[in-house]
């Protein structure tokens, strides 16, 4: 069951990026920053604060097009100048982010979708200097839902695509999901708009009355639209929508007995003449020949950019401009850049790839550095596996910032500024994209929130179990995108 916690200070996050909260909801630290202006906001009992208004407004949808219906346009115009007053007051990078995308939110319902992409343009810049996942995630769709208003479709789902992160909740990503459906819908992509839907409803879990119905208008608007047109174009895969680069793939060549790699269409586009190779990453790959024991560097087109001369016997592959080399192959790791220039020459026992900035380093004990080497987190630790909800172990940090260390057996949760968030007091932990499961001794699990304080006793039975607890906290939850 829960344990009876409520936290000291703790207030409704505006609809600026998870909408309704309740006390008992484990909100994120940025969730409580955001929601500080909009509660004292709202204590002024003459003019009801405009966030809270967006995110308890009840909007009904067009059959054909599902797009909000406006039942009173001068109620929306001022809200915007609601809006418009807070930002005018707002100085930090976070509210300004908020602020904006929220917007832009109301300017595209309004159709005047040329403010809205000046504004949602202006609050990713302003999102991106936090450096905040979740943050950056809502602004990024907000952004992508005027970008579909406005017909560029493939920014749009491009946009939708890459916010839509496995770390963020259930209950965001749901709605994500809901919304890159009606782009889809838009386009004519009716089979990839229903697999939207669908992932839509499965994310959620709850009971949500208000998204079974969406959905439900949304799959009779496509049922129409199939009848008239058909199914309309196959789905395409996460590459296409996110306009990756495909860079040529390792091919082995049996009549050479040699590598060499190949494009999407099976066609060797650089020779097979190396006796060991490694996938492009950052434009490059390590590749060694027969004759040599250390590697070499080349670019996607096969011409050389680090000579096997530099003599690194051991490599990993770039990450973030960087790579880990070793002229002995097992130790000893500095980071060069992909001109061979020693950015970091602290020689580490073991190594993992930058992510977001930082990584993971053992000298004696497990820490972590940044990208020129500076020491963000200190060798104290025995192990760095961060184990993730969704089934995934990160060597290292999680797109968020943090990480599970090893602490002689118990685990902990640094970020990746080297802040202890949670003190090693667990045989298990688990990252959850609002929480932080936590197991004992005797098998049972319970959860932390995001600051490290207590919110579900470690009682029950599996993760799954406090899993779906999590997920009735967060049940009346309505992200606004």
């Amino acid at each position: 069951m829960l344990a009876p916690v409520v936290v000291p200070g703790q207030r409704p996050a505006p609809a600026g990026d998870a909408g309704t909260t309740t006390p008992e909801t484990p909100a994120t630290a940025a969730d409580d920053a955001e929601g500080r202006d909009a509660a004292e906001a709202s204590a002024e009992p003459e003019e009801p604060d405009p966030e809270q208004v967006l995110a308890q407004y009840k909007w009904r949808f067009h059959p054909e097009t599902l797009r909000e219906i406006v039942e009173n346009p001068d109620e929306l115009r001022d809200l915007r100048d609601r809006l418009t007053k807070k930002l005018d007051k707002a100085t930090d990078n976070a509210t300004r982010a908020r602020l904006l995308s929220l917007r832009a939110v109301v300017s595209r319902i309004l159709g005047d979708l040329n403010k809205a992409l000046a504004d949602g343009k202006l609050a990713l810049a302003h999102a991106e200097a936090t450096g905040q996942l979740r943050r950056i995630a809502i602004t990024q769709a907000r952004l992508a839902h005027v970008l579909q208003w406005r017909g560029d479709f493939a920014e749009a789902d491009r946009l939708f695509a890459l916010a839509n992160s496995p770390e963020l909740p259930d209950r965001l990503r749901a709605t994500m999901h809901e919304h890159a459906g009606r782009s889809c819908y838009d386009q004519g992509r009716y089979i990839e708009a229903c697999n939207h839907f669908e992932r839509a409803l499965e994310l959620r879990k709850v009971e949500d009355p208000d998204l079974i119905e969406r959905t439900e208008l949304a799959l009779a608007a496509v049922a129409r639209k199939v009848a008239e047109n058909g199914i309309g174009p196959y789905p395409r895969s996460m590459e296409e929508i996110l306009q990756l680069h495909r860079p040529p793939a390792p091919r082995f060549d049996e009549r050479a007995g040699a590598w060499g790699y190949a494009d999407r269409d099976g066609q060797l586009v650089i020779r097979p003449v190396f006796a060991d190779v490694q996938p492009f990453r950052d434009g490059v790959a390590w590749v060694r020949r027969p004759e040599s024991e250390t590697w070499e560097l080349i670019d996607e087109a096969g011409g050389q950019v680090i000579d096997a001369r530099s003599g690194w016997l051991g490599v990993s592959s770039f990450s973030e401009g960087l790579a880990w080399v070793s002229r002995d192959g097992s130790g000893a790791w500095v980071a060069i850049d992909k001109s061979n220039r020693v950015v970091i020459s602290t020689g580490f026992d073991d190594v993992r790839p930058f992510r977001r900035g930082v990584a993971a380093v053992r000298r004696g004990g497990w820490g972590a550095v940044d990208k020129v080497g500076r020491v963000v987190v200190p060798f104290q630790y025995t192990g760095y596996v961060t184990a993730m909800t969704d089934g995934r172990y990160l060597d290292g940090f999680t797109d968020e910032g943090l990480a599970i260390v090893d602490a002689g057996g118990h685990k902990a949760v640094v970020d990746r500024s080297g802040r202890v968030i949670v003190p090693p007091s667990y045989p298990k932990m688990v990252i959850h994209p609002v929480a932080f499961l936590i197991g004992t001794e005797k098998g049972t699990w319970g959860a932390l929130d995001r600051r490290g304080r207590p919110l579900i006793e470690p009682t029950l039975e599996s993760r799954l179990a406090v899993i779906e607890e999590i997920d009735r906290l967060l049940a009346d939850t309505k992200p606004v995108l």
